[in-house]
């Protein structure tokens, strides 16, 4: 099976949005996942807070996940379709069909902390 990858490392985004936003376009179309990304950063559409959800407030548009809670994690979905559209230009150099690409397998890792020194 053909495919294509897109990574990142040690990037300053919330692990948790990131997160919740990764599950919420896994298995979409890539056309599909842009979309709801785009829809999710003027919050036309919501992300549902699945795992993390203590403290996450409820709202209306989570109830098409069959959830009821969900948030709008701006910095999260900007990301995220900056990876979409690099594994895009990824599959055009391959030769791959774009409109037939689907998001099998995303994954979010925490980025190591930055040590600094502490002056007194």
């Amino acid at each position: 099976r053909s495919g294509v990858c897109s990574s990142r490392s040690s990037v300053s985004i919330k692990l948790i949005n990131t997160r919740e936003t990764a599950q919420a376009i896994k298995g979409m179309h890539i056309r599909k996942a842009n979309k709801y990304l785009r829809d999710v950063v003027v919050k036309r559409q919501c992300v549902p807070f699945r795992r993390y959800n203590g403290g996450v407030g409820r709202c209306a548009q989570a109830k098409q996940f069959d959830w009821t809670q969900g948030r709008w994690p701006k910095k999260s979905a900007e990301f995220l379709l900056h990876m979409l559209k690099n594994a895009e230009s990824n599959a055009e150099l391959k030769g791959l069909d774009v409109d037939s690409l689907v998001i099998e397998h995303i994954q979010v890792n925490k980025a190591p902390k930055m040590r600094r020194r502490t002056y007194r």
